[in-house]
């Protein structure tokens, strides 16, 4: 009875190690079939080709600040009270035209006074010279002492200093009497009036800020990388979004006729580029010059500009969709057996669709665009490339 309940126990042990042994090689084969499907299994994408193309480099801006070498106060010269403004805010004006007219009553009265010294010192001119001319016809003749003499002349020179003081006076107050009438430094556009009619200024008092808006100017820093293609005189396009803020004026200037509202397109100038482009640099400055005839910017801080080159070069570049993170600097590459690969790359400027590549792949290569999810280095891939990459 024994003898059989140990052959029972031996033989379920028996199928029970067998059972265990046929799962563990069911495991085995389906894990080994797995991976034979995943070696074998492709996945379907679109791919983009390293090339050189035209390329137009776009910087967006989150803020730029125009500013003006043509914008100066006027300034009051002398003291005097304000009595009349011959212009307006707003009016265009050119340079020396007359802004305002200023009155001192002590002028007229300190004039009268050294016009009255001039008198007396004519009159003392004439006397003290025609007693030096006897004086010298009398030495001439030896008829009166060397001292008499040098009298007669130390009076008509010390009468002819006091004359010339009097019309030096006289020729300095028609300098203020002028000094009343400001005019205005530069040709441009009366923008802020400081004075109003009836106030008193002292010398030196700004009465009215007057500017020339049709030309600004910006600066900007740019890597190396982004600037090289860049030559001074090179002229770009500025836009500028919906929502910005070419609507507010805080001069209040007028818009030129024919403008094109927010749509309006502003051209810049590369003016300068420190340091130049032959001395080593990482970052360099850049400023623009701004054709702004249109009357829609004025010199303050604008936000969301874009700018956008005119002159096309040359560049290795790939679809901005290739581009796996917001740094642009990772990308997957197709290799010939349609294996990916993750390639660390150096990129620049982009122009909405295309980025500019300097360093990590080659013209030639194929790329990865679109989605990435899923995506895994060393993963074979059935790449398609996207039209008018071929």
């Amino acid at each position: 009875m024994k003898r059989n309940f140990y052959i029972g126990i031996a033989i379920i042990l028996s199928l029970s190690f067998i059972l265990v042994g046929y799962g563990a090689w069911l495991n085995y084969s389906d894990e080994d079939q797995i991976a034979r499907s995943m070696d074998s299994r492709r996945v379907e994408l679109s791919a983009a080709r390293v090339m050189k193309r035209d390329f137009l480099p776009i910087f967006r801006l989150d803020a730029v600040r125009f500013s003006s070498d043509n914008m100066t106060d006027a300034v009051a010269l002398t003291d005097g009270r304000i009595v009349r403004w011959h212009v307006g805010k707003n009016t265009n004006v050119t340079k020396n035209q007359l802004l305002v007219t200023m009155s001192n009553e002590n002028l007229p009265i300190r004039i009268q006074e050294v016009e009255s010294s001039i008198s007396r010192g004519e009159a003392m001119l004439a006397q003290t010279y025609s007693s030096y001319q006897r004086q010298t016809r009398l030495l001439a003749r030896r008829a009166t002492s060397q001292e008499k003499y040098e009298e007669a002349e130390a009076q008509y020179l010390a009468a002819q200093s006091a004359l010339k003081q009097a019309l030096a006076q006289k020729e300095q107050l028609l300098v203020q009497q002028d000094w009343l009438n400001v005019v205005s430094p530069l040709t441009g556009e009366v923008l802020i009036i400081y004075q109003q009619e009836g106030a008193y200024v002292q010398a030196g008092t700004p009465v009215a800020l007057v500017g020339d808006f049709s030309s600004l100017h910006f600066s900007l820093n740019l890597s190396d990388m982004d600037i090289r293609h860049l030559t001074v005189g090179q002229q770009s396009m500025l836009t500028f979004p919906e929502h910005s803020r070419l609507t507010a004026k805080p001069y209040d200037t007028d818009y030129a006729a024919s403008n094109d509202g927010l749509r309006q397109r502003i051209k810049a100038t590369l003016a300068n580029i420190e340091p130049p482009l032959d001395e080593p640099a990482d970052i360099r400055r850049t400023v623009w010059d701004v054709d702004n005839r249109s009357g829609f910017l004025e010199p303050m801080l604008y936000g969301g500009v874009t700018m956008q080159a005119l002159t096309p070069y040359k560049a290795i570049t790939v679809p901005l969709a290739a581009m796996r993170n917001k740094a642009h600097n990772k990308v997957f590459v197709i290799d010939a057996e349609g294996v990916i690969h993750s390639r660390m790359v150096t990129a620049g400027a982009n122009d909405g669709k295309y980025i500019e590549i300097f360093d990590g792949i080659s013209e030639g290569e194929q790329v990865v665009v679109g989605s990435f999810e899923g995506l895994e280095d060393g993963m074979k891939v059935d790449a398609e490339l996207m039209e008018g990459e071929q």
